[in-house]
């Protein structure tokens, strides 16, 4: 297998998103995430750029890393300005980092119209930060920063600023389709000339401007590079960089190339997750292998065919990148695919039982309603345990009543009265909070944990809302959707009425008894 060197910029591209901004301890953490997949370097930030960088890069010196080299990100020297005089330099060499990276301009129209300076001023700024930090004994990678446009635009000059950098005894050139612009023929093609016509390694740096940065990145291994520089989700400005998530198993799992060790390819899935809470945006649940709904399937010929041979509707088994199949449940699942969930709550139960049609009716009755069991599949396991005979109700709501206060005396504008009912035992409790979701929500959790004080360990994650019926205006029928976790599992509920409390109330009812039950079968 030929090896591709895996270059995270993560936090340093990646935190050029919009959204996105990365503290010291987030970088950190995800550091020793990305080391332990197996990535080979890791691109950290530019120290000349904030205070931040430059606090990580003396912090990151006493962190022991196993497989990745921490990497440090500048520019080469300014114009006319010596390269030990240039603070960034100063503060690329202040990092302490084993290895830098170095961009310079490639594009003769950057150098002229950008820079304001000439094409072999150019030349002298890329061979004299080289070479300066190679008699320091770094290890220097050169960003050829829109080679590829620079190439189109003037072939000649583009291959001397490569030249300039390998002179300077630069150990890896990295071309940069900078702009996202360039096609996957074209990336080919020219990655092919440069590998052909210099002996040291060369890199591929692609942005996502035209949806291609992950073709474009793959061709260019394929016609000789030897290093992929992309972040985890294919965070970066403006449409994004080149997504390792997808990059990884492509090479690794389709064409035989080796990125990662073998056996973390199964973290694969759990590391993009975690980058995603980490950088405080919602995961892409349709991302090539790491999305939820990669290998999610909804149409009932297709859940059959995959039960038969999963190979029918996958192209790799979920389990090789750490995720998992999921078989959606709504009017459309056949009876194949709420089988599947059936016989998870009781393996004896057939497609043509009783049960099984009863069911699938349930199923299309609840959608005409209004409710979308696909992304709520602990509220459907409730129904089929209650259809089953297989449910007990852990409390008996007696009553609610929600009061808003607006203008608010506090900072919790609501307030929740509820009394339940759990065996021969009434409960009476109130809470305040913010909004009247929250203060029943936290009503209802001090009246229950006295006799379940396990549902401490829950909390809700996200809650979502859609209107079903535009046309009904402030009397439309909405659909609530709550995710809970208690840390070791992540669950999903839904709720639906023509008022938003009522919907949030079953919604949230289903959330708690669905970790009850869980808890019990644990115990049991």
């Amino acid at each position: 297998m030929k090896k591709v060197i895996i270059y995270d910029s993560t936090l340093r591209d990646g935190a050029q998103a919009q959204g996105i901004s990365f503290s010291v301890e987030d970088k950190i953490r995800l550091v020793k995430k990305l080391d332990k997949l197996g990535v080979d370097y890791i691109e950290a930030g530019n120290p000349g750029s904030n205070p931040k960088d430059l606090e990580f890069f003396e912090r990151i010196k006493n962190t022991s890393l196993k497989n990745a080299k921490v990497i440090a990100f500048g520019s080469t020297r300014r114009v006319n300005i010596s390269v030990e005089e240039d603070a960034n330099v100063k503060s690329l060499l202040k990092a302490d980092t084993p290895a830098v990276a170095i961009f310079g301009k490639s594009w003769d129209f950057h150098v002229t119209e950008i820079l304001k300076t000439t094409l072999d001023e150019n030349l002298k700024m890329i061979y004299d930060t080289v070479s300066f930090f190679k008699s320091r004994n770094k290890e220097v990678v050169f960003d050829a920063e829109h080679f590829f446009d620079g190439y189109k635009a003037n072939p000649e000059y583009a291959i001397k600023t490569l030249k300039a950098a390998c002179d300077a005894g630069a150990d890896c050139i990295c071309l940069c389709d900078t702009n996202g612009g360039s096609f996957p023929n074209e990336v080919f093609e020219i990655t092919q000339r440069v590998v052909n016509e210099f002996k040291v390694d060369i890199g591929i740096h692609c942005h996502n401007d035209t949806g291609m940065a992950v073709a474009n990145s793959i061709m260019a291994v394929q016609a000789g590079a030897k290093q992929v520089q992309g972040t985890l989700n294919g965070f970066g400005e403006r449409s994004g960089n080149a997504n390792l998530c997808t990059i990884i198993p492509n090479l690794q799992l389709k064409l035989g190339y080796s990125c990662i060790p073998g056996e973390n390819m199964k973290n694969l899935t759990a590391i993009a997750r975690y980058a995603s809470e980490v950088a405080n945006v919602l995961h892409d649940e349709r991302a090539p292998y790491v999305g939820k709904n990669s290998f999610a399937h909804k149409a009932g010929m297709h859940a059959d065919a995959v039960h038969k041979n999963t190979t029918a509707y996958e192209h790799i088994d979920p389990e090789l990148v750490g995720n998992q199949r999921v078989f959606l449940m709504s009017e459309v699942a056949g009876r194949s695919a709420v089988l599947n969930m059936i016989n998870q709550i009781d393996n004896t139960i057939t497609k043509d039982s009783p049960e099984t049609k009863l069911i699938i009716e349930k199923l299309k009755e609840m959608e005409y309603k209004g409710y979308q069991y696909e992304g709520a599949e602990s509220s459907f396991e409730l129904i089929i345990r209650k259809i089953l005979g297989k449910y007990k109700s852990f409390f008996e709501l007696c009553e609610f009543k929600v009061v808003v206060n607006e203008p608010s005396v506090t900072t919790a504008n609501s307030s929740a009265m509820i009394k339940i009912k759990v065996g021969d035992q009434e409960e009476i409790t109130a809470d305040e909070g913010d909004g009247p979701v929250n203060a029943l929500d936290k009503a209802l959790r001090k009246a229950l944990v006295k006799f379940y004080p396990e549902i401490m360990e829950m909390k809700l994650t996200d809650y979502k809302v859609r209107v079903l019926d535009s046309k009904a205006a402030t009397a439309s029928k909405v659909r609530v959707l709550i995710e809970s976790t208690d840390s070791e599992e992540v669950w999903t509920t839904i709720g639906v009425s023509t008022d938003i409390i009522e919907a949030s109330w079953y919604a949230l009812v289903d959330s708690i008894e669905y970790k009850l039950l869980k808890h019990r079968e644990l115990q049991e």
